[in-house]
């Protein structure tokens, strides 16, 4: 795990784009609701004895991490996962006219790996059999957004990671 504040920049550093291939997702979260943040104000400003009581240990933990490997997935989805993946790659012969204009560098084979790990959490989590298409689209934007380095011209037209990951997943047929 690890945060980042987009405003508060002062003594971090960008990590180098070899470590950020290391974390499965970029998650964005952007702030609460009202409700949700008074709620916090209000938990967080008190004197409270706070005890936790685990829900799960490492042996959960691990065990979770053998059924979740162990969720069938077809061929033809992992065919998908790579597609997708090895087109963010602009010196790909297939490469999409925008990937070439706006993409640096894409994605690494841990981008592939975390889209069928990913989706095999989340078939699992909906109570799904085996994984699916949609399992894949819907995990491509946080799983890739932060493994393209973009062309500065593409920042200049106003493209981001986010964006280019949604043009790719529409332009990628299944």
């Amino acid at each position: 795990f690890a945060t980042q504040n987009p405003i508060e920049l002062e003594g971090t550093y960008p990590l180098p784009e070899a470590q950020l291939d290391r974390f499965m997702f970029d998650i964005v979260i952007d702030h609460l609701p009202e409700d949700q943040e008074m709620e916090v104000i209000r938990r967080t400003t008190i004197t409270d004895t706070i005890t936790f009581t685990p829900a799960l240990g490492a042996a959960d933990i691990v065990e979770f991490q053998k059924l979740v490997r162990r969720v069938p997935v077809t061929d033809d989805v992992i065919r998908y996962a790579v597609r997708l993946v090895r087109l963010t790659r602009p010196g790909e012969p297939t490469a999409l006219d925008f990937i070439k204009n706006w993409v640096e560098y894409g994605a690494s084979v841990r981008a592939a790996q975390y889209l069928i790990l990913g989706g095999k959490a989340r078939a699992l989590m909906l109570g799904h059999a085996h994984v699916g298409f949609d399992d894949i689209r819907a995990l491509a934007k946080p799983v890739l957004r932060h493994r393209l380095l973009l062309h500065p011209e593409a920042e200049i037209d106003g493209a981001t990671a986010e964006e280019v990951t949604a043009e790719l997943i529409r332009e990628t047929p299944t």
